[in-house]
């Protein structure tokens, strides 16, 4: 069997695991038209919109992604007190017979909002209002709660981490703390180069140009982003990683149990081609085509490892 036939099989037993989703939500508008002059004002393109359209973003489409591959999913995350965090609300409950959203409205918190600008299948601008600051203990205290309430009943954790104030420290390190005692695995979409955050973590899922500033080393060969994956799995206490590569696909290198420092490494190799204004194509758990597949279908332990990955 192909490794593409085993990743196929693998997603479709997916369906019927449930995945606890933490993280920064935020709502991703888009404004598409076509432009046909330049602006007297100033060496502009005037965009003439034809129509708009919203989604959930972040951590949000992270749940969406999942409910596509037939899991269900519990997303618990912080919104502001405002128009946006409400409409992200709604659109999570288009989908609730797959997607169960936990979602903590803090007073005087702005909810994250992209704008994106587009003509002809190009981002023209994108505009973001949004608000970057850590939660007050007690928000931070509800949502572990509800966390802590939803795990025993879901075979994965995802921890979408866009650095936007809900993963602070305190709060990481509770989850991850909890996952491991219910012996669950943690799935990690990093932000920022301190990968040391995600201590206990399962796998951790960066691109290549984030594995380079986490691991300070190149990561343009095959050799250089195993030697960068293995020295962060080394290093920072996370049990792997799965360096995602674009058109490329994507590297994993994870320790074995006996934790042999050299650890074990495949390759999934997948082409695929997207447009690059599309916050589906750059989501947490998967981009989309690239992505989705394989790592998703390592979200629930419960499942046969594929030949090779141990």
């Amino acid at each position: 069997m192909s490794e593409l036939s085993e990743l196929t099989e693998l997603i479709g037993r997916l369906s019927g695991a449930r995945v606890l989703c933490v993280g920064d939500v935020m709502l991703d508008r888009f404004v598409e038209g076509r432009v046909e002059r330049i602006s007297p004002e100033g060496p502009i393109p005037v965009l003439v919109v034809e129509r708009t359209h919203v989604m959930p973003g972040g951590a949000g489409n992270v749940v969406r992604n999942i409910a596509d591959l037939g899991a269900a999913s519990v997303l618990v995350s912080a919104v502001g007190d405002d128009s946006a965090g409400e409409k992200i609300g709604d659109l999570l409950e288009t989908h609730a017979d797959l997607v169960e959203p936990l979602l903590l409205a803090v007073g005087g918190r702005r909810t994250s909002v992209k704008t994106r600008y587009i003509a002809s299948g190009q981002q023209l601008l994108r505009a973001d209002s949004e608000q970057i600051a850590p939660l007050e203990p007690a928000a931070e205290a509800s949502l572990l709660e509800m966390a802590a309430a939803a795990l025993p009943d879901c075979a994965a954790m995802v921890l979408s981490d866009y650095g936007k104030g809900v993963l602070g420290d305190g709060f990481l390190a509770a989850l991850l703390e909890q996952a491991g005692a219910a012996k669950i695995p943690v799935i990690v979409d990093p932000k920022g180069a301190d990968y040391s955050r995600y201590r206990g973590a399962t796998l951790v899922t960066p691109n290549k140009a984030e594995l380079a500033g986490a691991s300070g080393l190149p990561t343009e060969s095959d050799d250089e982003i195993v030697a960068a994956c293995r020295k962060l799995v080394g290093e920072c206490g996370i049990d792997g990683i799965v360096a995602t590569r674009g058109a490329r696909g994507m590297t994993l290198v994870r320790l074995p149990p006996t934790a042999s420092n050299r650890g074990s490494t495949r390759s999934a190799w997948v082409s695929s081609r997207s447009p690059i204004f599309s916050p589906s194509e750059s989501s947490p758990t998967a981009l989309i085509s690239t992505e989705a597949a394989p790592r998703s279908a390592m979200l629930r332990t419960t499942l046969p490892a594929p030949p090779g990955i141990t």
